[in-house]
């Protein structure tokens, strides 16, 4: 029947590719308002984005991010003394804030990494830093897995900003390391920290340097995706944003005074002075755009779908669950009862030889119970006629010491000893 209305034509309706009609309404019904919806309860609700940032000491990474939300979300740094001892490990801190911007609230948690590369052996680095990102996937299981799941806190990584120090010359060797083992993990945006330090053209021959080792060893960075729902305009914005990666950023939330009299933020120098943001200056709009503007859903979406799926999949699979794929497919009516029907018969077939078995195994032990009574049987009536035999032999024996006058018994003989005299 539904095979017949999805074959059905009508003037109004247009075949789609898997033979569902798309109808041509009337008039007004109501479900566009849909996205109105959605709207009004995201806003409602209110939004959570977790990003980590990643790199060496001294790279602008606390600036950057005060930067990007255009607020004092890191506290002034408070210089330690020349005599308190440095850390020997990678640290992790959570930031966690809640801005508001025309009445769209954000939960922003920043995780920062200190003492990445500060040490003269960073050779396990990365690991704290992806304990926290597999530990994060872990609570969110767990979260998961409970009974009652109407209230679960996201922590997952949503994205992970890679600060590579502006040398000029490739990935170090810890880059790549790092990179080859978290991009499986989160999603990776690789930064120029610090780009006004070079010319332009340094930096165009460093942004090649690093994509090419990037591709030579196989590591996945994230690039924004194109839907078909994209019109001309979104997908050549997209292109630009995406043709910018790495992005060489310059952070800075100070607010300076130009040559020509106006102020923006960025830093000043005696040659002239940095605009943040100025497109001509660094890619610092392009990664804003990317991170907060446009392609902020769409990461959270991509840490779900991807990463933390895989993820889930590993642990599952190690914890020894298996999927059962046939659960998914289509089923044909008839041959679902086909193969029930055949399920049925096999099952009572089973039963038959399993009532046949039981039976032939209970004639079984009863025969070898009683062939066992019968050997117990004959044992004892043997001993009975021995017996009886050797009773008969003492009788005969008996009879024959009677008949020929002797006692039927032995005369004991006297002892030898001393006795009385009147005896």
């Amino acid at each position: 029947m539904a095979t017949e209305i999805a074959n059905a034509t009508h003037p109004n309706s247009k075949p789609l590719i898997n033979g569902s009609l798309r109808k041509k309404l009337q008039g007004y019904v109501g479900f566009a308002n849909l996205p109105n919806q959605v709207h009004r309860k995201s806003v409602k609700k209110g939004f959570t984005f977790t990003v980590m940032v990643v790199g060496e000491s001294g790279l602008g990474k606390s600036t950057l991010v005060n930067t990007l939300f255009n607020a004092p979300l890191y506290p002034p740094k408070a210089h330690a003394p020349l005599s308190e001892e440095s850390p020997k490990t990678v640290g992790i801190q959570v930031m966690s804030t809640d801005i508001e911007e025309n009445g769209v609230r954000l939960k922003l948690n920043v995780v920062d990494t200190p003492g990445f590369g500060d040490f003269i052996n960073n050779e396990d680095s990365w690991k704290p830093i992806l304990q926290t990102i597999e530990s994060r996937f872990d609570a969110y299981l767990d979260q998961e897995n409970r009974v009652n799941r109407s209230k679960i806190t996201d922590t997952r990584v949503n994205a992970c900003l890679y600060f590579i120090a502006p040398t000029g010359h490739s990935l170090k060797a810890l880059d790549i390391e790092f990179m080859k083992r978290l991009h499986k993990k989160v999603n990776l945006i690789p930064v120029i920290a610090k780009s006004d330090t070079m010319t332009h053209e340094e930096i165009a021959a460093f942004k090649e340097r690093i994509l090419l080792d990037i591709a030579h060893h196989d590591i996945k960075i994230y690039h924004a995706q194109h839907y078909d729902s994209d019109d001309i305009e979104t997908i050549n914005e997209t292109k630009d944003v995406m043709s910018k990666i790495p992005f060489a950023i310059v952070g800075s939330d100070k607010v300076i005074e130009t040559p020509d009299g106006r102020h923006v933020r960025g830093r000043k120098y005696p040659w002239g002075a940095i605009e943040v943001d100025n497109e001509d200056h660094c890619d610092f709009v392009k990664l804003r755009q990317m991170l907060i503007r446009t392609h902020m859903e769409e990461l959270k979406e991509f840490t779900n779908d991807i990463h933390y799926e895989n993820y889930r999949t590993e642990k599952l699979l190690a914890l020894g669950y298996q999927q059962d794929n046939t659960v998914f497919r289509e089923v044909d009516p008839l041959a679902k009862l086909e193969e029930e029907r055949a399920m049925h018969e096999a099952k009572l077939v089973k039963m038959e030889q399993d009532m046949k078995h039981v039976f032939q195994q209970k004639v079984q032990e009863k025969e070898a119970k009683l062939t066992q009574s019968e050997a117990e049987l004959y044992a004892k009536h043997k001993e009975m006629k021995d017996a009886l035999e050797k009773q008969r032999l003492d009788l005969e024996e008996k009879k024959r010491r009677i008949e020929q006058g002797r006692p039927t018994t032995p005369e004991k003989t006297k002892k030898k000893g001393f006795g009385f005299a009147g005896k």
